[in-house]
């Protein structure tokens, strides 16, 4: 298993390396030499490559090898429904108003009033990917996952903490209020405050989802693992 390993170990190792060049030491020096917009078709071209990579990798092992544990429980599918939902509201809600993402208003939105899914993070889309992730490797828990999944949480998670560091350098005081009253750790307790319309139209869309996990991977998932 070692061995069939290696090409998804040496594609996951590409795409997180890649992805946090770019991200951060060659950044700047390349949007100097490329421009913007060239910088950006360069970043995405390398990512949809590695990503691809991965996912190729990934199909070649096959079933996977050996589970870690028995993810076929009713227990653990109904734990990793309750992280795909919240991953999903999670991803949504940072869709609205986010200073972390490229916005000409990054520096204004800052400066607003913690509201929506920002209660529970800072960064609810890193989070919502990290989940994802988890919930992959709950039910999943073979070598192949873990490498796969574990790949997109390490990049979710570090490159969050990275993402600070580099808005402090670019946002100053801005990004340094927006800190001062937001969390990098979740504060579960707050998922309420995302707002019963995220969560209603988080539920509708992972309804969605779920259903489609069938056909398109042929493995029921979410509420359709039971009903149907």
């Amino acid at each position: 298993m070692a061995e069939a390993l290696t090409p998804l170990i040496t594609a996951s190792v590409t795409f997180l390396g890649t992805h946090f060049a770019l991200s951060h030491p060659l950044r700047a020096p390349l949007v100097k030499a490329l421009g913007s917009i060239g910088f950006m078709a360069l970043y995405s071209v390398v990512a949809l490559a590695s990503f691809g990579w991965m996912v190729v990798a990934f199909r070649a092992i096959g079933a996977g090898g050996t589970p870690m544990w028995d993810g076929s429980s009713n227990m653990a599918w109904a734990l990793a429904s309750v992280l795909t939902l919240v991953a999903l509201t999670l991803f949504l809600g940072s869709l609205i108003g986010n200073p972390a993402l490229p916005a000409p208003d990054a520096a204004a939105q800052a400066d607003k009033p913690v509201h929506g899914v920002f209660h529970v993070t800072r960064h609810p889309m890193m989070w919502g990917f990290a989940l994802w992730a988890a919930a992959h490797i709950l039910v999943s828990p073979t070598p192949r996952s873990l490498v796969l999944a574990g790949s997109i949480a390490v990049l979710a998670l570090v490159g969050a903490h990275l993402q600070d560091r580099k808005k402090e350098a670019l946002m100053g005081a801005a990004w340094a209020g927006w800190q001062s009253r937001t969390s990098y750790w979740p504060r579960w307790g707050q998922l309420g405050k995302a707002g019963a319309a995220l969560w209603l139209v988080s539920l509708g869309l992972w309804l969605a989802v779920t259903w489609a996990h069938l056909p398109l991977v042929y493995a029921p998932a979410g509420l359709w693992r039971w009903v149907g």
